[in-house]
């Protein structure tokens, strides 16, 4: 390709992502329903005919929210892939990943809100749920394997209980007193989640193994508000 195409190529990229993080922003901020095509011209600086250009509608900019991270959820695929780690530990280090983001990344955030909303958007919205549960689903069959589920724990309906526990859990705990402090809430969570799970439950010498996987600084963000 042409060093001209590239450029073009770049620009293009530049602008979507500009568009895609101010829509986010008033998707939180307003919902669905209160944020215009003109509103998001505003917020971006760019015209509506650019918006127009790059995504066609104002139904499909809200789905490439959702799908930038919502419903594809690239920090996935690193913690789940990594070698060398137990499986529940891997679960809890992916738990924190998805919990992270959906505290401080507006992108993510503006993700739940129009799922939350998507009765009143005139389009499919995708939801994460299938995702996470089959990851959840995997991880917890090689820890069935490797003897470290309790007796009875079933990983494909104990995923999906996980998940919906997960998901209710990260979305309420920003409207509770103290809710800035995810990473604490997150802990207790588990604490109570591994009594269940573990066969020889140790539920804090696990969690703590898992916590030390985390890199330095990113266990407990203040997030970012919009």
């Amino acid at each position: 390709m042409s060093e001209g195409g590239t450029e073009v190529q770049d620009r293009a990229r530049a602008t979507r992502k500009v568009l895609l993080e101010s829509a986010a922003h008033l998707f939180v901020e307003r919902g669905y329903a209160g944020t215009s095509v003109n509103d998001i011209s505003d917020h971006s600086g760019k015209t509506s005919g650019a918006i127009y250009f790059h995504y066609s509608s104002k139904e499909k900019l809200a789905l490439a929210v959702v799908r930038e991270r919502f419903a594809t959820w690239p920090q996935l695929a690193a913690p789940y892939a990594a070698p060398g780690v137990p499986p529940l530990e891997k679960l809890i280090v992916l738990s924190f990943g998805v919990a992270r983001s959906l505290s401080e990344d507006v992108v993510a955030r503006a993700g739940v809100r129009l799922w939350a909303e998507r009765r009143g958007i005139e389009a499919t919205v995708p939801t994460p749920f299938g995702v996470w549960v089959l990851a959840a689903t995997r991880l917890l069959a090689q820890a069935r394997r490797r003897g470290e589920l309790a007796e009875g724990v079933e990983p494909s309906a104990t995923a999906v209980t996980l998940v919906c526990a997960f998901f209710g859990h990260c979305t309420l705990t920003d409207e509770l007193p103290g809710g800035h402090a995810w990473g604490e809430r997150l802990d207790q969570w588990w604490l109570l989640m591994l009594k269940s799970l573990q066969r020889d439950a140790d539920p804090a010498a696990l969690l703590a193994r898992a916590r030390a996987r985390i890199p330095v600084g990113r266990e407990d963000p203040a997030p970012s508000r919009t």
